[in-house]
């Protein structure tokens, strides 16, 4: 055994301690001001943490709502409708996409563009996770379209219940409400005249005066979505009307697929309703007549006339020709040859002189050929119609004419561009320069430079940006025009006629609450507030819980960490003293 190398030998490995050296019962004793070593938590997060509300706790009626509308004036009219009634029901109606909680998107079938729009815009929403409720022609007429799957829906006919869809569709779920609104089994023209709507101007009131159509165009979407006609009755009108006046209204917009069809399926007719609404319109407003298409409006000519004439009605009519080839008017089943249209339009412009007619014509329809194109072309020419709405041919899924041998789109396009040529190459308000003229101012243009008001026969006339002309009815004399403007410079000893019987609503305030409304806001309300307090009930036990659950498990922890360092110790001291 090798020597030591130390003059005594070592009993136990403790006797290396040396005198200078702590005692274990010293080092025992100093253990007391040893605080263990807990995992320092993320304060900031374990207050939002506590302060976030169960996922059960998510209160509809209080998110922010934005609402996009495509199409024509009863889409827009069906959008002020969903954007009152969910106003009046505490949601806030904004115009920042990207600072809504859900978008509400309004739809229109009628050409490939729009629907394109609407399908983009569903993968925006998508991307930026919102919710999304969609409504118009195009869930309504395809809802199992692969890109529609998921997602809310609310029909056409619908739109008086769209609060409760977004209501559901802010908890998580997808709704789909597409029927028809029926009484005793005959098909209604759809929801309530009366309901709550935010105007998107609160001088035009747009009355959706019947919806769907008596005809079977080989070409048309909207059929699909809007179905058969079915009018509203003329008492339900006429308080809308009355409505709109007493709150500040001074232009309304008559709409539909097809106003000329208006009544038929009521025992009734266009003119019938027009000479009940010209008696409650005030002295100054004007009322604007929408789209009629030759069939209907053929046997009312001569009451048309007379109604045109009168001085609260403007002098405008929109009748879509489409195309001026017999052949081609055939194949799309318009159910009127080219010569019923000029019969039309010939007697109300002798009869109404100065009407302006408005019309539609299609590009490259199947089967379209060069000398049918150059029969539309002739029309044009012969007519020169101030107002011109030129369509190239786009085939929408499930109809007739997606079927047909289509016209090559370079062929399209051509003729498009062609038309358009014609169009712009006259000048349809030239010898109206010098004229002294009455107009309704009711908007703003878009470049935020002028006044937007109409004359007697609707034409744009731009006036200077005067707030006092707003919403009343100024003379002007016109002294420049454009091709789809006049501008004019009010007179300046010339009366400033107001024909609001009282002050319009403000942009953006709810119209039409009824009383009856207001019963059903109050006892939502009502049922909104107990539930926010219970859950807001529920959310503090919730958060009590969690507390406590927090300072049990800190308890835990720190005793645990004591135990062990006691049994260490004790461990240490046993070991020392043996």
């Amino acid at each position: 055994m090798p020597s030591a190398s130390c003059d005594t030998f070592l009993d136990d490995i403790e006797d290396i301690v040396s005198q200078e050296d702590s005692k274990p019962q010293d080092r025992h004793f100093s253990r007391k001001h040893v605080v263990p070593k807990v995992r320092r938590r993320n304060t900031q997060k374990y207050l939002q943490e506590e302060n976030r509300p169960p996922s059960d706790s998510t209160i509809p009626g209080i998110q922010k709502i934005w609402i996009r509308t495509w199409g024509c004036s009863h889409n827009n009219s069906d959008g002020e409708y969903m954007a009152g009634q969910l106003a009046a029901y505490g949601y806030k109606i904004t115009e920042n996409a990207s600072d809504a909680d859900l978008w509400l998107l309004n739809s229109c079938t009628v050409k490939n563009p729009a629907e394109d729009h609407f399908r983009n815009s569903i993968k925006k929403a998508q991307e930026e996770n919102k919710k999304i409720v969609l409504a118009g022609c195009v869930p309504q007429a395809q809802p199992r379209q692969e890109y529609l799957k998921g997602l809310s829906i609310i029909g056409v006919q619908q739109i008086d219940r769209v609060v409760e869809v977004v209501e559901e569709t802010i908890k998580g779920h997808s709704v789909r409400l597409l029927g028809q609104k029926k009484d005793n089994g005959k098909r209604l023209g759809g929801a309530r005249l009366d309901l709550p709507k935010i105007r998107k101007n609160p001088l035009i009131e747009i009355i959706s005066i019947n919806t769907g159509c008596l005809n079977a165009c080989t070409y048309c979407k909207t059929k699909h979505a809007r179905g058969n006609l079915a009018s509203y009755p003329i008492d339900e009108l006429v308080d809308r009307a009355k409505q709109s006046f007493q709150e500040g209204v001074c232009e309304i917009w008559l709409t539909s697929e097809d106003t000329g069809a208006y009544g038929r399926d009521i025992g009734s007719s266009l003119p019938a309703l027009l000479w009940k609404l010209v008696e409650v319109i005030p002295e100054g407003a004007m009322l604007r007549l929408g789209m009629t298409n030759p069939p209907y409006i053929l046997e009312h000519l001569e009451e048309m006339a007379k109604i045109l004439h009168h001085p609260r009605v403007y002098a405008f009519l929109h009748i879509p020709v489409q195309s001026a080839s017999d052949a081609v008017l055939m194949e799309m089943k318009r159910e009127y040859c080219v010569a019923d249209f000029k019969r039309v339009v010939d007697f109300l412009k002798d009869k109404v002189p100065g009407i302006t007619i408005a019309t539609d014509i299609i590009c490259g329809f199947p089967g379209e050929t060069d000398q049918d194109f150059q029969e539309t072309v002739k029309l044009v020419e012969e007519y020169k119609f101030p107002s011109l709405f030129i369509n190239q041919f786009y085939p929408r899924p499930g109809t007739p004419a997606a079927k047909m041998e289509q016209v090559p789109a370079q062929v399209k396009k051509q003729r498009t561009k062609e038309l358009s040529r014609i169009f712009h190459s006259y000048s349809p308000y030239d010898h109206k320069i010098g004229q002294r003229q009455q107009v309704l101012v009711t908007e703003e243009s878009f470049d935020s430079k002028f006044y937007v008001a109409h004359n007697r026969f609707y034409e744009q006339v731009l006036v200077p940006k005067n707030p006092i002309f707003m919403g009343k009815m100024v003379e002007v004399d016109i002294y420049e025009s454009g091709k789809h403007f006049m501008k004019g410079q009010p007179v300046s000893d010339a009366k400033v006629y107001t024909p609001s019987i009282s002050k319009p609503l403000a942009r953006g305030e709810v119209s039409g609450l009824t009383e009856e409304f207001r019963n059903r806001l109050g006892n939502h309300l009502n049922s909104v507030s107990h539930t926010s307090a219970a859950n807001q009930r529920v959310s503090a036990s919730s958060r009590m819980v969690l507390r406590l659950q927090r300072l049990h498990r800190d308890f835990a922890l720190k005793m645990s960490v004591g135990l062990a360092v006691f049994a260490i110790l004790f461990a240490l001291l046993v070991k020392v003293y043996n």
